[in-house]
């Protein structure tokens, strides 16, 4: 089992930002990554449709022969984790919790901001994650649906983006929050730009980040570390137009991306 990858799923680019924290956090492990992006977005489907992808999904990389599996899909998470856990005999880690509980530990006010998609903010998955850890916290949410295609086009640090930056935001500063929580996994390409609009005062919790410390820790606690010669490449799998997929995500992964293989869910 410490040999075997792990696995990462998400419902297009966005979960590379995680695979590029694991690259950095855990470097002695191999990763397959695999983007629905014949789905995609997860954000706008039903809680019903997410649960099959996500256990479609799941079956693949189970199929892979994976040690751990990573839903970097704050919407996938926000519906399907505990099924997802409760359904296969590996540990199962969401992007939600993570970035939850690090909110907690720096707020000083204990009022939180969380930006995300439609589906996770619908969902209400970070506001029961962040009351299970602190049950007078204030959290107030926004869903940003402009700032996916904004990261996907490259757009970080166009006035455009300033501009529904500070639109989206405007709310959310005038509760007072002191942390920002990036509720999806394409937000951290935008996080100068948010720092920018929200200042010094407001710190910003990178859901990646957060979860790539998470499987760090559940590889520890199950005696699955890989071991210290260097990795493989990771392995890339795709639904639908793999060119596309090599393009953003090099920019998300600031490298060439090569080598995507395109399967089927069905």
């Amino acid at each position: 089992m410490p040999e075997r990858a792990i696995g990462v799923f998400d419902s297009g680019v966005g979960g590379l930002t995680v695979l590029k924290e694991l690259r950095r956090q855990v470097p002695g492990e191999n990763l397959i990554y695999l983007g629905d992006t014949a789905r995609v977005p997860y954000g706008t489907k039903s809680a019903t449709t997410v649960l099959r992808y996500a256990h479609e999904a799941a079956r693949f990389l189970l199929e892979q022969k994976v040690k751990l599996l990573v839903v970097a899909c704050n919407t996938a998470s926000a519906v399907a984790l505990d099924g997802l856990s409760e359904s296969y005999q590996i540990p199962v880690v969401g992007v939600i919790e993570p970035g939850a509980r690090r909110a907690i530990e720096v707020s000083a006010n204990g009022r939180i901001g969380v930006v995300g998609t439609e589906g996770t903010i619908r969902s209400g998955a970070y506001e029961r994650a962040l009351r299970r850890e602190r049950a007078d916290v204030i959290v107030h949410t926004a869903a940003c649906p402009l700032f996916v295609p904004l990261a996907e086009e490259g757009w970080a640090g166009h006035e455009v983006t300033r501009l529904a930056t500070r639109e989206y935001l405007a709310p959310l500063l005038a509760e007072g929050i002191d942390t920002l929580v990036l509720g999806c996994t394409h937000y951290p390409l935008l996080k100068p730009m948010l720092q920018e609009v929200v200042g010094p005062q407001v710190r910003l919790v990178d859901s990646a980040q957060e979860t790539a410390k998470a499987v760090a820790a559940q590889l520890s606690t199950h005696r699955l570390q890989g071991q210290a010669q260097p990795a493989s490449s990771p392995r890339y799998f795709v639904t639908d137009i793999p060119d596309r997929f090599e393009r953003v995500g090099g920019a998300f992964l600031g490298e060439p991306l090569q080598g995507v293989t395109t399967v089927s869910l069905d």
